[in-house]
């Protein structure tokens, strides 16, 4: 059993599933978690859901009830194990989080005993394997998406697709980029106010770290070089980035290197601009106002089986958000440290001289900023009406 400020300290390293159920007298709301950062946003969900008028007559004074199931190795056991108790104490109500593979077989099999099923979070059917919106569309009456494009993909299927924003977004707040909330990062940081500072993202896994840190540092080389007295700041996401990264130190004692453990926010924050594989990360950055430079890189084969099956020209968030190339995309083979460090410099002059860049990123900010948790929970209690009125 986890409390809820437990919950919340969790952090993404771990990766344990986590069954949630909302037990009340009319009502039996269930929802399956199985990768903690998306914890959160299901427990929100479940909060706002009690304070909606359909919902708070029978919500009143109830409990959330938080059980851990087990390791990822007995995927297949939680699935049964949840059938089973789910055809025993059928649900009125079920919502899958994320982890997509396992919650739209399990939301599929519910569907069809005639429990109503959301999913939330679409899988990035926007960027390849479009044939999963078929999947989907078998498994959920209800698709709550994050990106304002997604529920497009969704028309003519039996599945409803709303786009309720994104947590994110409402989590950081649109001053939380400001000068002063920047000087106060770098205060934590130790680091002075004045100066250039570039933040340094090449991961949060080690295989990502293996494929990119190593040129991200020689592309931080050649950046403070040409800006000396740039400091490069290194969030360690994990105990295994940190040892990689000490275990780099001695062929880069040259540079300037600020790390600290934790996520990436703090870096994002203090820096002028930060150099970002692509993931959230990015989004994290553009939400923050922060000039990027956006690089991923896999082993060659890999590479050329996802080249085959992409379908947007982007993979940064924001450009596809934009719908143009709002920063630099250097992917594979491009992501040279020679172009890596042209393309951070100039990034760097953006932050000066672009004032439209920023109010592009801005913009994107309100698109994503809607209250997510409220519109997400709407959304379900309006399934959940509609059902219960049949």
């Amino acid at each position: 059993m986890l409390h809820l400020d437990r919950l919340m300290a969790l952090t993404a390293v771990q990766i344990e599933p986590i069954i949630l159920g909302l037990v009340f007298a009319l009502i039996y709301v269930a929802i399956v978690v199985l990768h903690v950062p998306m914890a959160s946003l299901a427990m929100f969900l479940m909060v706002v859901l009690r304070l909606l008028p359909v919902a708070k007559d029978v919500m009143q004074g109830r409990q959330l009830i938080l059980a851990c199931a087990g390791s990822t190795v007995a995927l297949l056991g939680i699935l049964r194990r949840l059938l089973d108790r789910y055809r025993d104490e059928p649900p009125d109500l079920f919502v899958g989080v994320d982890f997509n593979v396992f919650n739209l077989l399990l939301e599929r099999r519910l569907k069809r005993r005639g429990v109503p099923t959301v999913h939330y979070v679409s899988p990035s059917v926007y960027a390849w394997r479009r044939g999963r919106v078929r999947r989907v569309a078998r498994a959920a009456d209800l698709l709550l998406t994050l990106f304002p494009f997604e529920p497009a993909f969704y028309q003519g299927t039996p599945v409803r697709a709303v786009f309720v924003g994104h947590p994110l977004a409402d989590a950081i707040d649109p001053d939380a980029g400001s000068d002063a909330a920047r000087g106060d990062a770098r205060a934590a940081l130790g680091l002075p106010a004045e100066g250039t500072i570039v933040a340094l993202l090449p991961g949060s896994r080690l295989s990502e770290i293996r494929l990119l840190g190593r040129t991200f540092l020689e592309a931080a080389r050649r950046i403070a070089a040409a800006r000396p007295g740039a400091r490069l700041v290194v969030p360690c996401v994990r105990p295994a980035i940190r040892t990689w990264l000490d275990a780099e130190r001695a062929a880069f004692a040259d540079l300037e290197l600020i790390t600290y453990d934790g996520n990436a926010r703090l870096a994002l924050t203090a820096c002028d601009a930060a150099l970002v594989k692509s993931g959230t990360s990015t989004l994290e950055a553009m939400l923050l106002r922060r000039p990027m430079v956006v690089s991923y890189r896999l082993g060659p084969v890999s590479y050329r089986i996802v080249r085959q099956l992409l379908r947007t020209p982007y993979v940064a968030l924001p450009n596809i958000l934009a719908g143009r190339e709002l920063v630099p995309e250097l992917l594979q083979d491009r992501a040279t440290p020679d172009a890596l460090a042209e393309e951070m410099l100039a990034a760097l002059d953006k932050a000066q001289a672009d004032p439209e860049y920023f109010r592009e990123l801005e913009r994107l900010h309100r698109v994503l900023r809607r209250d997510a948790d409220s519109r997400a929970a709407e959304a379900v209690s309006e399934l959940l009406e509609t059902r219960r009125s049949r």
